[in-house]
């Protein structure tokens, strides 16, 4: 059950863009004194909300007050008229309740390269406003979801100069993810006081240390956000001033992120296997990252994992095909589950058949790799590949 942030109130409404009688807008409104600040898709064909949104933030410096969600059509690849069509909901919006357009960010997921029915979600705004209330959380995060199986909430609570801050979220994804910003749509407030610069650099690092560490499939999406308000309802206050106070600040949103991004790790679509790559003995951090990602995004790898066979010569095909310079093979080892499965660029002397089938059995895996060639060391989550994967995305528009 996710905890209430004091200054946040959220709105569901039925606007028919996704499915008849189903929720698919979400109304998201901050306390007046709210600080925002966000990351975005790195995709060069970002959608029309995400042009708007970041516009938006960067006008206003974060005084941000409303967050629009709509879930069934991305607006995306739809050029000047989505673009148009994102402004209006801010308009529409706005007169509402009585803010300006550039208070407004807008978001939007679901099919790409479809018109945004401009006139139904506007039509629903009123609705969206009707329905606000501090207890919403669970309703909009189910509102929000595309090819997810189930919503994707959290919250923290930790003292801080005596007094309680609260931080909750929610958010959506299970296909088309993979890192370069945040990779997913995802809402994040406290009710803590902080300045929109620092709240800009807390969520980046947030981000840096979990959103951008998840893969599904090796494909960013073109509507990817993630934004963080601040309402300052606590009088909490955050500065960098008072070290202890900000770490536990954000080593409780570093946690709270992480434990979202997992979750859309393990709602991947058809993944039957959550599973952990760790790489050490690396140059630099850099270099484990590309072991991680290129073994990450095999589709021999994943399959592999979802058979639950400890095909090892892919995982050393991917990590040999990651383009390290001067890469000494022998000095490489393997293990899935605590099993050594290659040593020395092959199979480990103590390592059998049975050993390896038992350990790939679970539905949680944890690849470690040592390159055997410095200190640095990197972590990525992802999934396997299953039938299922292509089913969902083969029928995606259907």
């Amino acid at each position: 059950m996710p905890i209430h942030v004091p200054g946040v109130r959220l709105g569901v409404a039925q606007a028919g863009i996704k499915n008849p009688g189903k929720d698919d807008l979400v109304l998201i409104e901050l306390a007046p004194q709210s600080a925002v600040a966000g990351v975005f898709t790195q995709n060069a064909f970002c959608a029309a909300p995400v042009q708007v949104a970041r516009t938006h933030l960067q006008q206003t410096g974060g005084a941000i007050r409303y967050w629009l969600i709509n879930t069934g059509n991305a607006n995306a690849g739809t050029g000047d008229q989505g673009v148009q069509a994102a402004q209006r909901s801010c308009v529409d919006l706005a007169r509402c309740v009585d803010t300006s357009e550039q208070a407004v960010m807008p978001f939007s997921t679901g099919v790409i390269g479809e018109p945004l029915p401009i006139d139904m979600l506007s039509g629903s705004l009123p609705e969206a406003v009707e329905d606000l209330n501090e207890y919403g959380w669970e309703r909009a995060a189910s509102a929000i979801l595309t090819t997810d199986t189930l919503p994707k909430l959290a919250s923290r609570q930790v003292e801080i100069g005596g007094r309680v801050v609260t931080l909750s979220g929610m958010t959506k994804g299970a296909g088309m993810i993979c890192p370069n910003m945040a990779t997913m749509l995802g809402y994040v407030a406290t009710d803590a006081v902080i300045a929109a610069p620092l709240l800009q650099a807390l969520i980046q690092s947030a981000v840096d240390a979990s959103f951008n560490r998840i893969t599904i499939d090796g494909d960013t999406s073109t509507n990817d956000a993630v934004v963080i308000g601040a309402t300052g309802v606590s009088g909490v206050v955050i500065t960098e001033e008072e070290p202890d106070q900000f770490l536990v600040f954000d080593t409780a949103l570093k946690d709270l992120c992480l434990e979202l991004a997992q979750a859309i790790v393990r709602d991947g679509e058809g993944a039957t296997k959550f599973v952990e790559i760790q790489v050490s003995g690396g140059g630099t951090c850099a270099e484990c990252d590309q072991v991680a990602y290129t073994i990450a995004h095999s589709p021999l790898v994943k399959t592999a994992l979802f058979a639950s066979d400890p095909n090892w010569g892919r995982i050393l095909a991917a990590i040999g095909r990651a383009d390290l310079d001067g890469l000494d093979v022998n000095g490489v080892t393997v293990s899935i589950n605590g099993v050594l499965i290659a040593d020395r660029g092959s199979r480990a002397a103590s390592y059998t058949e049975e050993q390896g089938v038992a350990a790939m059995a679970p539905a949680d895996l944890m690849l470690q790799i040592d390159l055997g060639r410095g200190e640095a060391s990197s972590v990525v989550w992802t999934t396997d590949f299953s039938y299922d994967y292509v089913k969902i995305n083969a029928e995606y528009r259907t």
